[in-house]
C-alpha cells in the first residue's frame, strides 16, 4: 500500500471544494455556447451571468467589473499590459510602471517584456526585510514625475513568504495623481478579507485553484470606466477585452468556490493560522536554528503560510527528502519549480544567495489536519540532518 500524502503546498494549488466540484459537474453535460442566441446558448449565458453576480457580491465589486480569464497569469498580463497600453495611448508621456521586487513572475516577467519589447520604464521598488513594500520609496518615485506613471502594480499578499502589502496606502498615494493601481490578489481572495470597492484599487487579479475552485479559470476585476487594451482579439466577449468562448462549467465552479471560501474566510483563517503557528513552533523546537521568513504571524501575514529557513541545507534537497516520506511542500513559487536559482523574493528582502536557497514554504489549506503537522514535525529533524550531511560532502 502506498503511504498517505501529507499535502502542505496549498499556495501552489489547493484541492477543489465539494461545492465547486458539484457546480462544475452539473454543467459538464450541458450544451450551449454562452454567445449563442438559441435556448441552449441563453441557458449557458444565464449560468455565466449568475456566476458573475455571485463573485461580484462576494468581493465587493459590480458584476460588470468581473472579466473572466483562464487564470492568474492571464489576468496579470491583461491587467498590466492592457492598462499600460491604454494609458500610454491616451498620453505618450505615461511610460513608467511602478511595482515591487517581490511580485510573482506573472507580473515580473510581464514587466520585463514590456521594458525590453515595448519601451516601458519599469521601476521595481525595494521592500523591507519582512518583504513589505517601502512606501516612502513609492512616494518618492511618484513625486519625481507623476505625469509619466502609467500604472502601479503591487501584489496583495506575497506567494512565497506570505507578507501582506500596504495596498490601501498605495491606492491613497496613487489617487493623488489619478494613477490606476493593479493588484495581484491570487493568494489573498478567500484567505484574507478582500473588498474591491472598499480598497480602491482599479484592477484585481484572482484565480480559481488557489481558493478551492478549478484550475484554468480566474478573473481580472477591473473598473468599467478604466480603459484596458485587449490581449486577445476575436468574438468580443468580456467587454471586448478578453475574447474567447466562455468556459461555462469552470466559471460555475469558480463562483461556487469563491462564495464558499469568502463566506468561511474568517473561520478558515483562524483554523489554519493555529495549525501554522503550531507547525512553526514545533519545527523550531526540533531544528533550533530554523527561522521564519516574512512578516510575523498575525494580520500582516497570510494565515496558512510558513516559510522557514534551514541553515546549512539546500531547499531542493529538503523538498525531495520530505517528498520521499510522502510530505509535499515547496521551495517557493510553483511556477519556478525545477529551476535551480535563489528566490528573487528572499534576495529582495536582503538574504544572500545561500540564505535564499535554504528555505521551504509550507502552505496550509482547507484539507490540512493536525496529523499533517505531526507528520512534518516527526520527519523534519532526520531530513535536515541528512540534507546538511549531503551538502557538506
Amino acid at each position: 500500500m502506498s503511504q498517505p500524502i501529507v499535502y502542505l503546498d496549498h499556495a501552489a494549488t489547493t484541492p477543489m471544494l465539494p461545492v465547486a466540484v458539484e457546480a462544475m459537474t452539473r454543467q459538464l453535460t450541458s450544451i450551449g455556447n454562452a454567445s449563442s442566441l438559441h435556448a441552449s446558448g441563453r441557458g449557458a449565458r444565464r449560468v455565466v451571468e449568475e456566476s458573475r453576480e455571485t463573485i461580484a457580491a462576494m468581493i465587493g465589486a459590480r458584476p460588470g467589473d468581473v472579466v473572466f480569464t483562464s487564470g492568474g497569469t492571464e489576468s496579470d498580463n491583461l491587467g498590466v499590459k492592457g492598462i499600460f497600453w491604454a494609458r500610454r495611448a491616451a498620453d505618450p508621456r505615461r511610460t513608467r510602471i511602478l511595482s515591487t521586487a517581490v511580485e510573482h513572475h506573472a507580473v515580473l516577467d510581464t514587466l520585463h517584456w514590456l521594458a525590453h519589447s515595448d519601451g516601458a520604464e519599469v521601476e521595481l521598488l525595494p521592500v523591507s526585510p519582512e518583504g513589505v513594500l517601502d512606501v516612502d520609496s513609492l512616494r518618492a518615485s511618484i513625486a519625481r514625475d507623476p505625469d509619466s506613471v502609467a500604472l502601479i502594480s503591487v501584489m496583495w499578499a506575497n506567494n512565497e513568504v506570505g507578507s501582506i502589502q500596504p495596498v490601501e496606502q498605495v491606492v491613497a498615494l496613487a489617487a493623488e495623481h489619478g494613477i490606476p493601481v493593479h493588484t495581484d490578489a491570487v493568494q489573498a481572495v478567500g484567505h484574507v478579507p478582500v473588498d474591491f470597492g472598499e480598497c480602491g484599487v482599479d484592477a484585481l487579479t484572482f484565480t480559481g485553484h488557489k481558493l478551492g475552485g478549478p484550475i484554468g479559470v480566474g478573473a481580472l476585476v477591473v473598473r468599467r470606466d478604466l480603459e484596458v487594451s485587449a490581449l486577445v482579439h476575436g468574438g468580443g466577449q468580456e467587454r471586448d477585452i478578453r475574447s474567447g468562448t466562455l468556459a461555462v462549467p469552470a466559471i460555475a465552479g469558480l463562483a461556487a468556490a469563491v462564495e464558499e471560501s469568502v463566506k468561511n474566510q474568517h473561520d478558515h483563517a483562524v483554523r489554519v493560522a493555529a495549525l501554522r503557528d503550531d507547525l512553526v513552533r514545533r519545527v523550531v523546537e526540533v531544528v533550533p536554528d530554523a527561522h521564519l521568513h516574512g512578516a510575523p504571524p498575525g494580520p500582516l501575514r497570510l494565515p496558512g503560510n510558513a516559510h522557514i529557513g534551514f541553515p546549512g541545507c539546500e531547499g531542493d534537497s529538503l523538498l525531495m527528502l520530505l517528498d520521499a516520506r510522502g510530505i509535499e511542500c515547496s521551495t517557493g513559487s510553483a511556477c519556478s519549480a525545477g529551476v535551480p536559482q535563489p528566490s528573487h523574493v528572499l534576495l529582495a528582502m536582503g538574504c544572500d544567495d545561500d540564505q535564499a536557497r535554504h528555505s521551504l514554504r509550507f502552505s496550509l489549506g482547507h484539507s490540512t489536519t493536525p496529523a499533517d503537522v505531526d507528520a512534518l514535525v516527526a520527519a523534519i529533524g532526520p531530513v535536515v540532518e541528512r540534507a546538511r550531511a549531503a551538502k557538506g560532502r
